[in-house]
């Protein structure tokens, strides 16, 4: 396994369409061996292909519960309502705030080719959508319905630690 360099906003592979993954071999379990590796290191939420320079449709999500790992991934169903903070890591030092589902239900595949679908709520939900928008070449401060200034963050963290 290897750490791959996060690409960040600037570079054109950010804002290309993936294209399908069709062959499940080594290769494959390598790159996801490595955007693993590499989510873990940056102690980020999700990371999908381009974001280490590769135009493929594979993401890797780890909101606490361990890696889930999403190969042409596609959203088949999503409800409810959520609006709150989002980061990237291919735009550090950045957040907005987003309106996402609050439930979605992904279809895809896992490293092998067998399709399964996975449903998630919350953070997970939105992470399902963060990452599979990079699949379609889309940052999250495209869709943001603003961006934060780091007072305004510093204030956001002080109230979300307060209620925990």
């Amino acid at each position: 396994m290897a750490i791959r360099q996060i690409v960040t906003e600037g570079d054109d592979v950010l804002t290309k369409k993936c294209r399908e993954v069709v062959k499940f071999d080594d290769r494959l379990a390598m790159i996801l061996d490595d955007m693993k590796e590499t989510l873990a290191l940056a102690e980020g939420v999700g990371l999908a292909a381009p974001q280490i320079g590769i135009l493929r449709r594979i993401v890797v999500i780890d909101i606490g519960e361990g890696a889930i790992e999403l190969i042409n991934p596609v959203i088949i169903e999503q409800s409810g309502e959520q609006e709150g903070l989002e980061g990237c890591l291919s735009c550090p030092g950045e957040w907005g705030i987003t309106r996402r589902p609050m439930n979605v239900t992904v279809k895809a595949q896992d490293r092998h080719g067998k399709e399964f679908t996975i449903s998630g709520e919350g953070l997970l939900a939105k992470a399902f959508c963060h990452e599979l928008d990079h699949l379609e070449g889309i940052l999250y401060k495209q869709i943001a319905i603003r961006m934060v200034c780091p007072e305004e963050l510093e204030e956001l963290e002080t109230n979300e630690d307060s209620e925990k």
